[in-house]
């Protein structure tokens, strides 16, 4: 091992310490390790039946909980102080084929409130058990401690349960020691193992996910943000791999076990004290690239060896240290730790997560090739680096107190992540795509009366599965968008201000929101900036109630007024706020192109007769949507505005031209404008050259075909969209001189894959034929793909397509053999496109099979099938006839069931999908966990859907026929 991987050896004295411990830590192990053999098929992870006997020993925890163990907080009696956590993970099986890992724990904690009861999380561990008890507990500093009266592990709750025979303390230090083994299993949750190939060799490594609340899967702990410790991590490994962990390690020491096994030890520096969510091991055989020495942090990539080999971690160190300094500018705080490692995991389920000091990463997430990644791979692992970077200070250094606030957490680092991102890439226009790429999206959740506030209460967020289901876009995308609204009206600067306060007073503590807007209002009244309430009054409206409000002005008479905004009118909102769904909007506008003074509306409805125009003025509202709620007009001012856009479009800002769309099109489907008049404002797209419209104007025909892609309608719409697109086709043919260049500007290069996949699927002339004659060229030459990486979903969806079997399995092929992530995933989105039943049920049977596809990209396979008019009812079948191998195999970090549920129903439109929505519903309605939510929102946004196409599908038709054949 080089230099780089080592604290220097300064610390003699812990590492003398560390040897000569070694030899009973490994004695210890070994004997659980014999134990665990001698179980022969008993599985680690659920075989404790010989030690849960105890009065809370149930399969259901009750509704109203009697005992401090069926609850599922923790109570306030005990706090941590440091954990000391050996672990070693097994990287072959059993004889059985099963991995595990063994461990011990000794933590160290406070008594707080005299207590003869000790609840510590823990889950699918099997205990060693000393003289009949789970643990062993002692007093530090010579004072006695109580004897052990009962152990049990309360399932349901997720507890080690230890009863006392006398209370514990207040004010006394103790220490529980617990030795443990569990299932190394790839479930992608807690401390779980990744499988890759490597010059066809098979290759394990063992790694984690802790957030929400699986580190209690690796070892018993006080699982919950508010529990705060420092942690004292050991790894045992085999030779030729690294073990990586939060902090540095000190330089490790070569062990051998009394059964002969010649192993590695590996001890790390004490944490900062951070919440157990953030802890992260890894034990692994891969390469990896890092910073100059004698950088004031060190920053080192770590990924597959060929990956590293490859160049494709060069990206993400380039960009790692420029953002790292954005940010310690931005909060005025230096970054807290030495180092910062991130690591690319061949199986994670999420995008990234912030462990602090060894931030794990999908592949897409952190290499970039530029050989085979687009732009939008390129944008991706930028933004996702700038986001988890961004949780270094906000989230790791300060940590909200529990889940309910968890929108602050995501919504700030989603939010910032743009920023960080347009630093490094400040030709990219990050800080607008945030619109495209977070707002106009979340705006079609939060508009379901089925959508919920940023933040709950604490009360109704207390299981796993309730803390798991939060994890949504409301959380990210709309806490984004109205921290942005925020720093947009109190100013970018004093809203850095305030977060610098902020976290210099809560550094290594946990907060709630309300800590954050007294920080805010401080800087705020330090600059002398006038708002109509205070910041807390004016966002609280904005995150404890869900939804938003769709403002209307008359420009005749000058008249606001706001309504909260549902995309089915229809619907019933069953849950009532305390603000009767009003908000304090801050309204930014434009007449007839110039800027006007931001204008507050504090009532539902109110007048500025600033706002009435002229016979030749046009006014728009919520200039690059900085505010997060939707604007209507009088006729007359849309009218204007449909004229500007035919004429001079240019006229009117970029985002706004999005915003238009988007808006429209929304508005029309709540029955607050025609369709028609929606349908209008894509008129002049045959004149837009700009990414932002014609993104905004797919996303919303998307809609259209999705619910017409089966009906008649579909033909003239094919006719109408080829039209518009037929210019945008030919400007990129030319610009690119005959496909033969990149485009220069990084939003051309996405406008370029809408030109190409509009082109290909409305039948523009030569589309087709250029797709298929690329992919064909491909295929008489696999080693040798020219195909542009910007385009080649597109590229391989079109073939694919078009083509049968042997286009499918050489994609395939490909797929299996492809060595890069991000290559991987194009390919795999792109074998949903095939038009053959057979083609889309094998894969969808691949789904569930691990070694065919991985557990972290079966939810979005399934989901590109069912996007695919073809695949749609297959995938509905699938899912109905395997939901009870999916929810209990592909459970925890594998597979996200809201996603899946929304995914797979969002084509449904007829009163039979809506009843049998109801049925799989009624079927599974004690196995649905995270996709509950989910499954409310679609079966409302079903029900919107069939009143939309009842009432739109004639006039849809005879617009588009109109539009086609010339006439008006």
């Amino acid at each position: 091992m080089g230099k780089g991987f080592f604290i220097s050896k300064a610390v003699a004295v812990v590492c003398v310490v560390v040897a000569i411990s070694a030899v009973a830590t490994i004695i210890a192990l070994s004997v659980v390790y014999a134990q665990e053999k001698s179980k022969n098929q008993e599985t680690p992870a659920t075989a404790t039946t010989a030690t849960t006997a105890g009065p809370g020993t149930q399969t259901t925890t009750p509704s109203t909980p009697k005992e401090p163990w069926q609850h599922y907080r923790l109570p306030d009696s005990l706090s941590p102080i440091s954990y000391n956590v050996t672990l070693w993970p097994r990287l072959t099986p059993k004889p059985d084929g099963l991995y595990i890992f063994s461990g011990y724990s000794t933590v160290l904690f406070t008594c707080v409130n005299e207590t003869d009861l000790i609840l510590i999380h823990s889950n699918k561990l099997n205990f060693t058990m000393f003289d009949g008890y789970h643990a062993q507990l002692k007093a530090v500093d010579g004072a006695s401690a109580p004897q052990l009266k009962k152990s049990w592990l309360e399932v349901p709750t997720q507890y080690l349960v230890i009863q006392l025979s006398s209370p514990m303390q207040a004010g006394s230090t103790y220490e529980l020691f617990t030795e443990f083994v569990g299932e190394l299993a790839d479930d992608l949750g807690g401390f779980y193992r990744s499988e890759y190939y490597e010059d066809g060799v098979l290759k394990i490594l063992a790694t984690t996910q802790m957030q929400p609340t699986d580190a209690r899967k690796a070892f018993p702990c006080f699982d919950e943000p508010a529990m705060k410790a420092v942690f004292h991590m050991t790894l045992i490994h085999p030779h030729g791999t690294v073990a990586l962990s939060n902090s540095m390690n000190y330089e490790p020491i070569n062990i051998t076990t009394p059964d002969g096994l010649n192993l590695i030890q590996t001890s790390f520096g004490p944490t900062e004290i951070m919440s157990t969510y953030l802890l992260a091991f890894v034990v692994c055989d891969f390469g990896f690239i890092q910073s100059d020495l004698g950088a004031e942090v060190l920053i080192r990539i770590w990924a597959r060896r060929k990956a590293i080999d490859e160049g494709q971690g060069a990206y993400a160190l380039e960009k790692t240290g420029p953002i790292l300094s954005f940010f310690e500018k931005y909060y005025k705080i230096p970054y807290p730790l030495k180092k910062s490692d991130q690591i690319a995991l061949p199986d994670f389920s999420a995008g990234a997560m912030e462990n602090w000091g060894l931030i794990t990463y999908r592949e897409t997430a952190l290499l970039y090739n530029p050989a085979v990644s687009s732009n939008g791979d390129k944008e991706w692992v930028a933004t996702v680096i700038s986001h988890e970077l961004a949780h270094m200070w906000f989230g790791n250094l300060v940590t909200t107190k529990w889940w309910n606030d968890l929108w602050l957490n995501e919504g700030f680092a989603t939010y910032v992540s743009y920023l960080g991102a347009n630093y490094t890439e400040p030709d990219w226009n990050m800080s607008d795509l945030i619109v495209l790429n977070e707002i106009i999206g979340v705006m079609a959740v939060d508009a379901l009366a089925s959508s919920h506030p940023l933040s709950s209460k604490e009360a109704d967020v207390m299981r796993p599965e309730d803390i798991n289901a939060l994890f949504d876009s409301i959380t990210y995308s709309k806490g984004a968008a109205v921290l942005r609204m925020l720093s947009s009206f109190i100013t970018e600067e004093v809203f850095s201000n305030g977060l610098s306060m902020y976290l210099e007073e809560f550094k290594y503590k946990n907060t709630v929101y309300q800590d954050l807007w007294k920080n805010l209002q401080t800087a705020v009244d330090n600059a002398g900036i006038q708002l109509p309430h205070s910041v807390e009054v004016i966002m609280n409206r904005w995150i404890l109630q869900m939804g938003f409000p769709v403002v209307t002005i008359d420009t005749s008479t000058g008249k606001i007024s706001q309504k909260h905004f549902l995309l089915n009118p229809d619907s019933v909102v069953d849950v009532p706020s305390e603000f009767n769904y009003e908000w304090f909007v801050p309204i930014t506008w434009i007449k007839t192109g110039a800027a006007k003074d931001q204008y507050w509306l504090l009532t539902k409805e109110a007048t500025n007769p600033d706002m009435t125009i002229g016979a030749s003025e046009w006014l728009i509202a919520n200039i690059d949507m900085k505010g997060f709620y939707r604007v209507n007009y009088d006729s007359e001012n849309w009218d204007r505005i449909l004229t500007k856009l035919s004429t001079q479009h240019q006229a009117i800002p970029v985002i706004n031209r999005a915003q238009i769309i988007d808006d429209a099109f929304n508005l029309a489907r709540a029955k607050i404008v025609s369709t028609t008049l929606a349908l209008s404002t894509t008129r002049f797209l045959n004149a837009e050259l700009e990414y932002m419209p014609w993104q905004t104007a797919t996303r919303n025909l998307d809609y259209f075909v999705l619910m017409f892609d089966r009906s008649e309608v579909y033909g003239p719409m094919q006719g109408y969209i080829n039209k518009k697109v037929t210019p945008l086709f030919k400007h990129f043919k030319d610009l690119t001189a005959n496909w033969t260049k990149i485009p220069e500007k990084h939003t051309d290069q996405y406008n370029q894959v809408n030109a190409l996949s509009w082109g290909c699927s409305t039948g523009v002339e030569g589309c087709k034929e250029l797709t298929t004659a690329w992919f064909k060229e491909w295929m008489d030459n696999p080693d040798n793909n020219k195909i542009s990486p910007n385009l080649r979903t597109t590229v391989y969806c079109s073939a694919i397509a078009e083509g049968g079997v042997v286009e499918w399995d050489f994609a395939w092929g490909m797929y299996r053999n492809a060595t890069i992530a991000s290559e991987a995933e194009k390919l795999l989105y792109a074998l949903s496109c095939t038009k053959q039943p057979w083609l889309l049920n094998r894969y969808l049977e691949y789904c569930l099979v691990p070694t065919m596809i991985r557990k972290q990209d079966a939810t979005f396979t399934i989901n590109y099938i069912a996007g695919n008019p073809i695949g749609q009812p297959l995938a509905w079948d699938f899912i109905r006839a395997n939901w009870d191998h999916i929810f209990n195999n592909y459970g925890g970090g594998s597979m996200s069931f809201g996603r899946l549920i929304n995914g797979v129903t969002k084509r449904f439109s007829s009163e039979f999908e809506y009843k049998q929505l109801l049925q799989f519903k009624e079927d599974n309605i004690n196995q649905l966990g995270s996709a509950a939510s989910s499954l409310e929102q679609a079966l409302e946004r079903t029900k919107a859907n069939m009143d939309w196409l009842a009432l739109n599908k004639k006039l849809v038709f005879d617009w588009f026929t109109n539009e086609i054949s010339g006439t008006v």
